[in-house]
This record gives structure tokens, sequence and C-alpha cells, in this order.
């Protein structure tokens, strides 16, 4: 059932690391010509030699990142096929009159505002292309609800219509646009947060980065005519109690 994804062009954000890591991993497993973003130049070039991937420093907040990004990928590639907009960050989990208005700016910035500024330019090249495909990867808490978790849920579910809409605008065109929806993760976001660490045997047991990169390499493949719009994965480690 699989389209051959074979030499297509990707551009993987905040893929230094953790989902990022694994989806840039598996789409350079199947041929797919990757490239890399994160803020930590060092981590950055470590991972992409790692995976032998390009690697370009950029943070997903500035418009002006982006532009050089784009620019080097069609300088280089001449066509931009797949952005997975998995750049994100907790910045602050806590009660929301404890956060700062700056670490509220930040969290948006990250983890919302980024991925539009990606979306706006890739919906172009794509649109011109009379094809591509858009993930964003967005975060249970997009759906669900949590103490401590608004902000960052506030703007995962701004990335989740965001989506939706934008499928709506590019669908015509032969653009795809897909939300994927992770759970726990085995990925440092606990620790970055200043949460407990998880369990080792627990940490085992949720997302790990590859499994991700699967999933999202499974949709990239689908045929040009089917569009999957949004797929939530949970591990069945995780006991969910929604609001």
């Amino acid at each position: 059932m699989g389209a051959d994804i074979a030499d297509q062009v990707a551009i993987v954000t905040g893929g230094n690391r953790g989902y990022g890591k694994g989806i840039a991993g598996s789409l350079k497993d199947c041929g797919v010509d990757v490239w890399i973003t994160g803020r930590d130049e060092a981590k950055l070039e470590a991972a992409a030699q790692d995976l032998g991937v390009h690697a370009v420093r950029a943070d997903v907040t500035s418009p002006t990142d982006w532009d050089a990004l784009m620019k080097d990928v069609l300088a280089t590639a001449g066509r931009l096929d797949i952005l997975i907009n998995n750049a994100g960050a907790g910045v602050r989990i806590a009660p929301l009159h404890e956060q700062s208005d700056e670490e509220i700016d930040e969290s948006i910035a990250v983890n919302l505002t980024g991925a539009i500024y990606g979306c706006r330019r890739a919906a172009g090249v794509m649109k011109g292309q009379g094809s591509g495909t858009i993930i964003n990867v967005a975060s249970v808490c997009a759906t669900q609800a949590w103490g401590g978790f608004s902000v960052y849920s506030a703007a995962k579910a701004g990335m989740l219509q965001l989506s939706r809409c934008l499928y709506a605008e590019l669908r015509q065109f032969g653009v795809r646009v897909t939300t994927v929806i992770p759970s726990w993760g085995a990925t440092d976001f606990r620790e970055a947060v200043g949460m407990d660490p998880r369990p080792e045997e627990e940490e085992r047991l949720c997302i790990q980065p590859a499994e991700l990169g699967e999933l999202v390499t499974s949709i990239c493949a689908l045929p040009p005519h089917l569009e999957m719009q949004e797929v939530t994965l949970w591990p069945l480690t995780q006991e969910v109690e929604p609001l």
C-alpha cells in the first residue's frame, strides 16, 4: 500500500534529540534526503553525523531562521516534499498564576508560532509543486486536560486546529496535512521541566523515538491520494484520567 518516498526531501525541526531524531532516522532509512534543525549547534551536528543527514542551526521562533533554512534547502535540493514540525518544549509546567509572562510567550512561540511560520513557508512551496506532506507533532495535551499544563496545552490545541484548517486550504493542491498526537514518550521532556523521571521499567514501555519515527514515516508513505488527518498514540502503561 505504501508509496516510495526515497529521494524525497524533508525538514525535521527539533531533529537533534527525542522524537525528532527518531523521525529523522526513520525517514533517512527510507532513502529520504533529511534536513534537521535545532538551537544547540553541538548537539545538532552530533545528531547529523550519527544519522547521516544535513543540519542547519535554526530557531523555529525566528522568521529569519526559517527563511534561511528554506533558502538553503531549496538551493541545494530544489524542492521540499515533507515538513515535520516537531520542535517544542514544556518551558514551565505549573499553575498558570505561577508562570511569568515571558514563560507564557516562550511556550506559545516554540510550541505553536514556530510551526505556523514553517507551515506558511512550506505551503507556498508545496502548492507550487502540486504535492507535499506536512506533519505537525502535537501532544495529547491538545485534547485532554491536566492541571499545570494550561499554556502548553493551549499551544498544542492551536497546532491541532492549525492543521485542520491548513488541510482544508491545501487539499485541492495535492498537499496533505496531518497531526500526530503522542502521549508519554521516552524523551527528556519530564527532566527538562523539572518533573521526576519515570521508573526505568515504565520508561521502556513508553513511546520510543524510533517508534514514533516509524509512524510518521508510514504516514508520509501513504498513497498520494490518501490523507490521514489525525492519529493519537498512547502507551498502554499510561492510565488516562481526562477531565
